[in-house]
């Protein structure tokens, strides 16, 4: 196979966040493949190959470049052009287009649906995000009845569901980086996560959302919103229940009623295990084959079907308006 290289801005602290984390995680599954490394395009870094220096290589076309930073998608492919590169989609939403030869993979269905859409020629797969083994339920007792992360929360989360619970229960707040969440989920009864209103302001959607799948996991039950990505797994009054439900008052009503319950919550091993490193492993190496094959014929490959460009769009609506307007008047005749 050919080697991969994956792109990021950068891997320190300011670079970190869930693109950067999957990123490396998906790296390290892929060494299991084949060659692949991680190459800095902003920040140069002693530990890792810096784009600049590696692009004056000239033996280039027998590996494949890996880009995912959605705001830096454009911009790499025009300096990485003509060579094989391969789009991991995160969020969606970003407005740019892709040419059909970069193979997309897609970290959600929500994200694989929205480039189906966009670029129904391109090659889509899709492979979820990985649930690091350590999270798992340690059948603990729970001394925290509320968790919620401040990043990403809603307005109405942090400004007035939070304060009515805190009259009441134990509500843990976090507002930074954790050490240990494994842990805090494993001591917390239920996890409060709605980033609808935070993806909404930032014009993308959420990618994937690791946060909620992560407490499930641990045996926290979760009140979530269920944009975008967080569709693909939680499903709500099976597995969840969905947060800001009308009125304040409702959202208190079914909090209390879930922590006032002696029933224990614990979903199926089954239910995650597509999550897990083993099966993500087993699809890679089967989308990595099929990607290798089509960089390797692609040259052969003469016949390219017509995209959706804004003018064949436009050239196929005035076909079916022409023809309903035919119709009609045969109709009437």
């Amino acid at each position: 196979m050919r080697k991969l290289y994956f792109l990021v801005p950068g891997t320190t602290k300011k670079f970190g966040g869930g693109g950067l984390w999957a990123e490396l995680k998906i790296l390290q599954l892929a060494q299991q493949i084949c060659s692949a490394e991680i190459v800095t395009y902003r920040q140069r870094e002693e530990s890792s190959l810096f784009l600049e220096d590696l692009l004056k290589n000239e033996h280039l076309n027998d590996c494949i470049f890996v880009v995912s930073w959605g705001f830096d998608v454009p911009k790499l492919i025009k300096k990485l052009k003509p060579l094989p590169i391969i789009y991991h989609a995160h969020s969606a939403g970003y407005g740019f287009d892709l040419p059909s030869n970069i193979p997309i993979i897609a970290v959600s269905r929500n994200t694989m649906g929205y480039w189906g859409q966009k670029s129904p020629n391109s090659l889509i797969y899709y492979l979820p995000n990985q649930i690091d083994p350590g999270f798992t339920n340690f059948n603990q007792p729970r001394d925290i009845d509320v968790l919620v992360q401040t990043r990403k929360s809603s307005q109405y989360l942090l400004e007035q569901l939070i304060p009515a619970l805190q009259q009441h229960f134990q509500v843990k707040v976090l507002d930074g980086y954790v050490e240990d969440l494994v842990g805090l989920f494993n001591r917390t009864k239920i996890y409060l996560y709605d980033s609808a209103e935070y993806w909404v302001v930032n014009g993308v959607t959420e990618g994937f959302g690791l946060p909620p799948l992560e407490a499930l996991v641990c045996g926290c039950q979760v009140f979530s919103s269920v944009n975008s990505a967080l569709a693909d797994y939680l499903d709500p009054s099976f597995n969840c229940y969905k947060i800001a439900g009308y009125a304040l008052e409702f959202d208190l009503n079914r909090i209390m009623s879930v922590l006032n319950s002696s029933e224990k919550f614990q979903l199926s091993e089954s239910f995650f295990e597509q999550y897990r490193a083993e099966n993500i492993l087993k699809r890679l190496e089967v989308i990595l084959t099929e990607v290798n094959y089509f960089f390797d014929h692609e040259q052969k490959y003469q016949t390219q079907i017509a995209g959706l460009s804004l003018w064949r769009i436009q050239q196929r609506w005035s076909q079916k308006t022409l023809q309903k307007i035919g119709k009609k008047l045969s109709f009437k005749k």
